[in-house]
C-alpha cells in the first residue's frame, strides 16, 4: 500500500476548492434575499455580507474545505476503492458535521429552518460537484 500522494492532494483540493467557490458564488445569489433578511433579523450591519475581510475568508474556508475532502479521499480510497462513491462519501463526512452543527444554530433560532433547508440542500450539491472535481485530480503516489 502506498502512502498518500500529498501533492496531488493539495492539487486537486485546490481543483475541489475552486470548484466549491464558483458553486458557492452561485447558491449566495440564489440564497441572496436570505441572507439578507437573516442579516436583519439578528442586526448585523448590512455592509457584513459584501466586506473584503469576509469575502476573502469564505473563499479561503473553501480552499482548504477542499484540501481537507481529497486528504479524506484519499485517506478512504484503499478501503473504499477509487471514484466517484468514494468522492462523493470523502465530501459527506464534513458537509454532514457541518449540517449538524447549522442545524443546531437554528435550533437556538440564528438560521430560520426554512434558510437551513434551502442552504443545505445547495451545499449537497456543491459538496459532491466539488469532492467528485477533487477527486478525478488525485493519482496515488
Amino acid at each position: 500500500m502506498s502512502g498518500i500522494n500529498a501533492g496531488r492532494v493539495l492539487s486537486g483540493g485546490l481543483l475541489a476548492g475552486l470548484v466549491f467557490n464558483v458553486l458557492d458564488f452561485a447558491a449566495n445569489q440564489i440564497l441572496r434575499s436570505d441572507w439578507e433578511a437573516a442579516i436583519t433579523r439578528l442586526n448585523l450591519p448590512t455592509t457584513a455580507m459584501e466586506a473584503p475581510s469576509v469575502t476573502v475568508t469564505w473563499i479561503a474556508v473553501d480552499f482548504l474545505l477542499g484540501i481537507l475532502v481529497v486528504w479524506t479521499y484519499a485517506a478512504i480510497r484503499p478501503r473504499f476503492g477509487p471514484g466517484p462513491k468514494t468522492a462523493v462519501t470523502a465530501g459527506l463526512v464534513p458537509f454532514i458535521a457541518t449540517s449538524l452543527v447549522l442545524y443546531g444554530f437554528s435550533a437556538i433560532g440564528l438560521f430560520t429552518y426554512a434558510f437551513y433547508w434551502k442552504a443545505t440542500a445547495l451545499s449537497l450539491v456543491i459538496v459532491v460537484a466539488g469532492s467528485i472535481a477533487g477527486a478525478w485530480a488525485y493519482k496515488e503516489a
